[in-house]
C-alpha cells in the first residue's frame, strides 16, 4: 500500500469515536444535568486528549508505551479509579432525598461552576483511557504505508480531530436540548443510577482487563 486509506482510518475512529463508552457517558451526564456550556468543555477536554493520543500514535510515542507496559498499567488504573468516583458521585446524586435534589437544582441556575474543571475532567477521562493509544497505534499501523510524509501524518491528525469535534460536541449540543434536560430531571433519579451503573461498570471493566501488547 503506498498511499494513506483515509477511508479505513475515519471509518474505524468513527467507530471508536461515536459509540457508547466513558467519554460519551460523560458528554451526556455533563450536558444533561449542568447544561450546553458544561457538556461542551468537557467535550473541548476530551477532544483534546484524542488530539494528544492521534500525535502520539503517528509520532511514535506510541512505541515508547508499547516498551514501557508499567505505564499502561498505571493509566489503566488511574482511569478505572476515576470512572469509579464518577459512579460514586451519581450513585450519591441518586440517593439523594428530594429536599437535597430541590436544592442542588436550585443551586445548579445560579452558581456558575467552572469551565476549566469541566474542561480537565474531560481531559482526564481520555487520557487515563490506555486503549485509545491502543486503537489509534493500530489503525496508523492499518492505514498508513511506510513511506507515509509528516505532511500525510498531520493530513489524518486534521481529519481524526475534525471527526471528533462533531461527534463530541454534537453529543454536548444533542444532550443539553432542552427537552432531554427536562427528561432527564423528571426522572433524575433513575437517570443517576443508570449512570451510575454505567460509570462503575466501565471502571471494573478496566480495572479487570489486561491490555494486550
Amino acid at each position: 500500500m503506498q498511499e494513506i486509506h483515509y477511508v479505513l482510518i475515519l471509518i474505524g475512529a468513527f467507530v471508536a469515536m461515536a459509540s457508547p463508552g466513558p467519554a460519551t457517558l460523560a458528554i451526556a451526564s455533563t450536558s444533561m444535568n449542568q447544561g450546553r456550556v458544561q457538556g461542551l468543555a468537557l467535550a473541548l477536554g476530551i477532544l483534546t486528549g484524542s488530539l494528544f493520543w492521534s500525535c502520539s500514535a503517528a509520532f511514535g510515542l506510541g512505541a515508547v508505551l508499547y516498551a514501557n507496559v508499567w505505564l499502561f498499567e498505571s493509566l489503566r488504573y488511574v482511569g478505572a479509579v476515576y470512572l469509579l468516583f464518577l459512579a460514586y458521585k451519581s450513585c450519591r446524586s441518586a440517593m439523594a432525598n428530594k429536599s437535597d435534589a430541590s436544592k442542588m437544582l436550585a443551586t445548579l441556575d445560579t452558581k456558575q461552576r467552572s469551565l476549566r474543571s469541566a474542561y480537565f475532567r474531560g481531559l482526564a477521562i481520555h487520557l487515563t483511557n490506555p486503549k485509545a493509544i491502543l486503537f489509534l497505534g493500530s489503525l496508523f499501523a492499518m492505514g498508513m504505508p511506510s513511506s507515509v510524509s509528516t505532511q500525510g501524518l498531520l493530513s489524518v491528525i486534521v481529519l481524526l480531530t475534525i471527526q471528533s469535534a462533531c461527534i463530541n460536541l454534537g453529543y454536548a449540543v444533542l444532550f443539553s436540548n432542552p427537552k432531554m434536560r427536562q427528561g432527564y430531571f423528571k426522572m433524575k433519579r433513575g437517570f443517576d443510577a443508570a449512570f451510575a451503573l454505567m460509570f462503575g461498570a466501565a471502571g471494573i471493566k478496566i480495572l479487570l482487563s489486561k491490555v494486550n501488547m
